[in-house]
């Protein structure tokens, strides 16, 4: 899950509880686009779900026999007779220039790899993704992530006092349209292109919303460039003695904000941490993996291997292991980066894991930049928890598998999976 992705929440430091969402059941099924890629200059790096950048060079790429090639006579042919026919007869073909087409080509060829996380993006679509990386949002102030079952975008999560929030919008939320556009089949970076734009203009979106008898149209008024508050965190309600951190998503601004939430917990006297996962969508593997570093005891956090066997491990010290009786919550939409966390607590047997089976994302994804100043994301790896599992398809199933209970939350605000972490760490304290 990629994902990518707005603002989020305000830290806090006071009583909290977590909501979190419903499974939707339907299914969408999307076309396939088949077109063509000219490329030379590539730069690389790698994330679970998020990019990083440096400059290679690929070599030989011209030496490609024809064959075995999609750019070859055949297709140019193709592509040369399907332009014709659109000047020809389209009705709208003064609205679409040759730009608009060669960059529907490019994210064409790219889509017919029927990989959900991989994608061509445009310069302004990287420049998004970039921002997203770095915790830095500009638009409504809610994150935006895919919805495995409906195969659409969904809000993940608002920002408190956020355009989003004042709007109405909810975490859980499908996005149908934008603006009166259809956003069935595409990524949730395109999504995120069309939610975004310049601050004080109005986005209109069409949503799902579990329990509704129609779709809903929300109007938003997009706001300023914000930085991101990924970490949430205080002491739980009714104890004062039990923390609580959720973090959010994991974006370059998030172990500051980890650190600087467990520096406040410790000075408040916490003698156990629940640690809530749940609908965080992934991030940047760097960030997860410095604060697994501050978990974990000496030893692997998570390896991964290309198709090639290539191998590349991400360890831990153990000079900064978490002391504390622990509870991590996760749910169907806790993804990516967020499964490496939880899975390598699971295996050290370093805490309990309470909810439902994660969302099993265990691929990594590269952005590899071209020359041109866009860019091309692409699955490059499987990752593997410390016992050796891959997780991808399957998920993580928690220690404690409890559903979460939606109708006492609204009636009452309770949260019975953490009403249920308070209870396991209570026993543990004594």
């Amino acid at each position: 899950m990629d994902k990518v992705e707005e603002a989020e929440s305000r830290q806090q430091s006071g009583n909290l509880s977590q909501g979190d969402q419903k499974k939707k059941t339907k299914d969408f099924r999307n076309g396939i686009i088949v077109g063509v890629l000219i490329t030379a200059l590539i730069l690389t790096g790698a994330y679970a779900g998020k990019t990083a950048y440096q400059i290679i060079k690929i070599k030989g790429a011209a030496a490609e026999a024809a064959s075995e090639s999609v750019v070859n006579s055949e297709t140019i042919q193709k592509i040369k007779l399907l332009e014709s026919v659109i000047d020809e007869v389209y009705y709208y073909g003064d609205n679409v220039s040759i730009d608009d087409l060669q960059e529907g080509v490019y994210k064409g060829l790219v889509y017919a790899l029927g990989d959900p996380y991989s994608e061509y993006y445009t310069k302004e679509e990287l420049e998004e993704v970039v921002n997203s990386n770095k915790g830095v949002a500009y638009g409504i102030g809610a994150y935006i992530s895919l919805n495995k079952q409906w195969n659409m975008a969904m809000i993940n999560n608002v920002m408190e006092e956020s355009p989003a929030q004042e709007a109405g919008l909810m975490a859980g939320d499908v996005i149908i349209e934008v603006d009166g556009e259809s956003t069935q089949g595409m990524s949730v970076s395109q999504v995120v292109s069309l939610v975004k734009g310049r601050e004080g203009t109005t986005v209109c979106l069409t949503i799902y919303r579990e329990g509704e008898a129609d779709y809903l149209e929300i109007n938003a008024v997009r706001g300023k460039l914000i930085e991101a508050t990924t970490v949430n965190s205080g002491m739980l309600e009714g104890t004062d003695h039990i923390g609580y951190l959720r973090i959010i998503e994991f974006d370059g601004v998030t172990v500051d904000q980890y650190a600087e939430a467990m520096a406040v917990l410790k000075e408040e006297g916490m003698k156990a941490l629940v640690l809530d996962l749940r609908s965080n969508p992934g991030g940047d593997v760097n960030a997860v993996v410095e604060i697994a570093r501050k978990i974990l005891p000496k030893g692997m956090i998570v390896y991964t291997e290309d198709k090639y066997g290539n191998r590349k491990e991400y360890t831990c010290d153990g000079d900064k292991k978490f002391d504390l009786p622990l509870v991590v919550l996760v749910n169907e939409y806790s993804a990516s980066a967020s499964e490496i966390l939880a899975g390598a607590v699971q295996d050290y047997e370093m805490g309990t894991l309470i909810g439902t089976t994660t969302y099993g994302k265990g691929i990594v994804q590269q952005i590899q930049r071209l020359e041109d100043g866009t860019a091309i994301k692409l699955t490059i790896s499987a990752y593997y928890t410390p016992l050796g599992r891959n997780i991808h398809g399957i998920g993580i199933t928690p220690d404690i598998e409890l559903e979460y209970d939606y109708d006492a939350y609204e009636a009452e605000g309770i949260d019975n999976q953490v009403e249920k972490a308070i209870e396991i760490l209570e026993e543990q304290i004594r």
